[in-house]
């Protein structure tokens, strides 16, 4: 006991009983006849996403592990940087695929009705339509990634992910500079795809910093909260809807809080992040209501002369 008191102190896929059992499996099932086996009876969804020999052995391993540390009393750790998921079909973490794939389709809805509702003169129109293809995107990837994590589908969710948080800022330009002076909007616009490239060249190409990639986003999205909320305070006697913006900037940085409590997954399914997934999807419904209500209003000003607020 003694001598796994001290095992039992390492990251889940440190321990030696996780790695020795890893070797093992891959020599033992990874191979010749064993592994030709494997592919015969793997189902095809799971070929199809990926999933190899060795991952196989990883996830069983990984199980053994969990159950010694249960065994002995320890908390339950954290395999490759990641909590241990019950695997569901193909999807590697279950339930924040499903939030991903709804989130998604939430926006995806929305953006239907905005096109359906806002007719294509209205000054936010283009720039609407660019945003929530550019959240789609990321939505998808969000998805990929959460039912395979891979190096690719990783690194595509991040980037994906800081791509709209950009692009939000830019929303936000445009709407509260960019309509009465467009010169400022696509300066901005210019510096923000420098930072974008800038943050995935470092990523990429320098430290995948988990840490940093955290603080950028966070640090953007400060400045987005600040900036949307000024923008209501201002206009909160003159526009009846300004807030349904308010509540979404909100509710969307304050969701975003969940992540911080990172807690292993209830039924080896629902983690923090999950949650956090599963919260945002109403709040698109919101959002866009607002982005409608505005965009129909900025119509009507533009076609009376009133001046843009």
């Amino acid at each position: 006991h003694a001598q796994c008191a001290c095992l039992f102190t390492l990251p889940g896929d440190k321990e030696p009983v996780y790695q020795d059992c890893v070797t093992q499996c891959v020599r033992t099932n990874c191979t010749g006849a064993r592994l030709r086996g494997f592919q015969s009876t793997q189902a095809p969804y799971m070929a199809l996403t990926g999933w190899t020999c060795r991952d196989d052995c990883r996830y069983q391993c990984m199980w053994q592990t969990v159950g010694l540390y249960q065994a002995e009393g320890y908390s339950i750790p954290q395999f490759h940087g990641k909590w241990p998921f019950a695997r569901f079909l193909c999807f590697e973490e279950p339930a924040s695929a499903l939030a991903s794939l709804l989130n998604g389709l939430a926006c995806l809805l929305m953006l239907l009705r905005y096109r359906s509702s806002v007719p294509r003169q209205s000054p936010m129109y283009y720039t609407i339509t660019a945003f929530s293809l550019v959240s789609l995107n990321a939505w998808f990837w969000s998805t990929v990634f959460h039912t395979r994590d891979t190096y690719l589908t990783e690194k595509m969710d991040y980037f994906c992910a800081s791509a709209v948080i950009l692009y939000s800022i830019y929303l936000c330009c445009v709407r509260t500079l960019g309509l009465k002076r467009p010169g400022v909007s696509s300066m901005v616009g210019v510096l923000l795809i420098l930072a974008f490239t800038s943050h995935v060249s470092y990523l990429t190409f320098v430290s995948f910093d988990y840490g940093y990639n955290m603080a950028a986003n966070a640090t953007i999205g400060i400045v987005n909260l600040l900036w949307w909320l000024c923008w209501c305070w201002q206009n909160r006697r003159t526009l009846p809807y300004w807030w349904k913006c308010g509540v979404v900037v909100v509710l969307l940085h304050g969701l975003a809080l969940l992540e911080l409590l990172d807690f292993p997954p209830l039924f080896w399914v629902l983690d923090a992040h999950a949650v956090w997934h599963l919260s945002t999807v109403p709040v698109h419904f919101l959002f866009y209501s607002f982005l409608i209500d505005d965009s129909l209003h900025l119509l009507n000003t533009e076609k009376t002369g009133v001046k843009l607020e």
